[in-house]
């Protein structure tokens, strides 16, 4: 979809809101938005950020239509001055935000925001679609990845998807984390992410036998030959007519039987005989691909039971991220700014959780010189300076948890996406996207990326931030 069809995906109190702010002579005013996730889902323990590069693409193309402000004026909200200035409206905002693929943690902002507040606002909708699906599904796939154990991961889950966005983005998204192809025709061209397929149970049973239907796939395909084997009976006529095909076509002719796909039943129990069958043939090179439904929970079992699987197709679980389908991401006003001064502001609730942190921030996050892991990271005030030598990280829950941290590198996470309207990031490919993330991971420590369990990664407040934030809470509670 072109961005700019895009501008209505808005919630509509985006534009009450922004009609109010208007009619207020409120809307020249700058204000601060901080875009983060309060829970990691599956019970995991990081995200990986992605999703930036549709939010790219929808502001450099920002505009409204006369026909977006047709309907604006028919649902009879608003006065002609406000159309018109929506009509003529050019985003200056400023954008700080993680680079695609970067694992990061619980109330950590993905993305801040900085503008007039209608333009500020309106962005809020747009941007939450594009980042909270992509880093969902990244995040997932990420999680399939490792439990494949280096094992290949396919995407195959277009059909499955929840729409068309959703098919192109998740394999894009898959790519990233780690999968090493799609099924998405449309992936491989619009971002690069190699496509591989094969055939489905219907071209076997268009055929008059499964060996005429192998047979033939072989004669068109023998580069590319992988054998769905689970059309009839995976041991007793699939495996068998495979090898049959192999050792009187594709070898005789110099082509080997690229692999086999069993798409139902104990893919364990079957992995293991037609590794067995296949190698007693000579076909030790034959690779065993098998999709069925699987997730990472579903793959780390198959390993644990010497499944003997070379690579594994993985569709709805993944790209729907099926177990925990929503990523709670918000976007929440951190700071309003009046004469050149910043003025932080806080949300207060019932809920701890929905406590959020006040003011222009920063990531930062600290690196051991001596094995390059990532200790962990720091929310501060955007000018504070950080100390590169000795740091005492504690955590804001249980302030009396302290540790003292030195020899170390400090990278600030955020970097500049716009400035004033104007891109100033180079926006990479998605290859370079997935070559990243993967060196992003590698500096996580194993025990953080576990499936089960996983290690809680320190993420602290400077002593600066810290203290704001509980001199806000205790005037804000007063006035209640």
């Amino acid at each position: 979809m072109n961005p700019n069809e895009l501008m209505l995906l808005t919630d509509f109190y985006e534009y009450t809101m922004s009609y109010a702010y208007f009619k207020e002579n409120k809307h020249e005013e700058i204000g601060y938005f901080d875009m983060f996730v309060r829970k990691i889902p599956d019970g995991g323990g990081y995200l990986i950020a992605n999703g930036l590069h549709r939010f790219i693409e929808f502001i450099q193309d920002f505009h409204f239509t006369d026909a977006q402000i047709d309907y604006l004026r028919s649902t009879g909200y608003f006065d002609e001055d406000f159309l018109t200035y929506l009509k003529n409206l050019k985003m200056d905002i400023d954008v700080w935000a993680v680079p695609e693929g970067t694992p990061v943690f619980a109330n950590e902002p993905l993305v801040t925001i900085r503008g007039k507040l209608i333009q500020a606002q309106i962005v809020e909708t747009i941007l939450l679609v594009f980042i909270n699906y992509s880093t969902l599904v990244t995040t997932k796939a990420s999680r399939i990845v490792a439990a494949s154990r280096g094992r290949a991961v396919l995407e195959f889950g277009s059909r499955r998807a929840h729409g068309i966005d959703a098919a192109t983005e998740g394999a894009r998204a898959c790519y990233i984390a780690g999968a090493r192809g799609t099924a998405c025709t449309l992936a491989g061209q619009k971002y690069a992410v190699p496509v591989s397929g094969t055939v489905a149970h219907s071209y076997i049973q268009l055929h008059d036998s499964e060996y005429e239907a192998f047979l033939q796939y072989a004669r068109v395909s023998p580069d590319n030959c992988v054998l769905l084997v689970d059309t009839y009976d995976t041991l007793h006529s699939g495996i068998p007519n495979a090898i049959r095909v192999a050792k009187e076509y594709l070898i005789p002719h110099g082509y080997r039987l690229k692999g086999i796909r069993i798409d139902s039943g104990d893919l364990a129990y079957l992995s293991k005989k037609a590794r067995k069958m296949l190698d007693a043939e000579g076909l030790t090179d034959t690779q065993i691909v098998v999709s069925n439904s699987l997730d990472e929970f579903l793959i780390d079992d198959l390993i644990m039971q010497g499944a003997r699987i070379d690579s594994f197709g993985v569709g709805e679980n993944m790209i729907t991220a099926k177990s925990t389908p929503v990523l709670g991401g918000v976007y929440k006003v951190c700071a309003h700014e009046r004469d050149g001064v910043i003025i932080p502001k806080i949300k207060i609730s019932g809920n701890v959780e929905k406590l959020t942190n006040p003011g222009f921030k920063k990531i930062v996050r600290f690196y051991d010189n001596d094995d390059g892991k990532a200790i962990g990271d720091v929310l501060a005030l955007r000018d504070e300076v950080i100390d590169e030598h000795e740091y005492l990280l504690f955590d804001p829950q249980a302030p009396w948890k302290q540790k003292r941290i030195r020899n170390y590198t400090v990278r600030e996470l955020q970097v500049p996406i716009f400035i004033g309207g104007q891109l100033v990031y180079d926006v990479p490919s998605t290859e370079q996207v997935k070559r990243y993330c993967q060196q992003q991971m590698d500096t996580l420590w194993d025990e953080v990326k576990r499936l089960r369990y996983p290690h809680r990664y320190y993420v602290d407040y400077s002593q600066t931030l810290y203290d704001l934030k509980q001199k806000l809470i205790e005037e804000n509670t007063m006035k209640i």
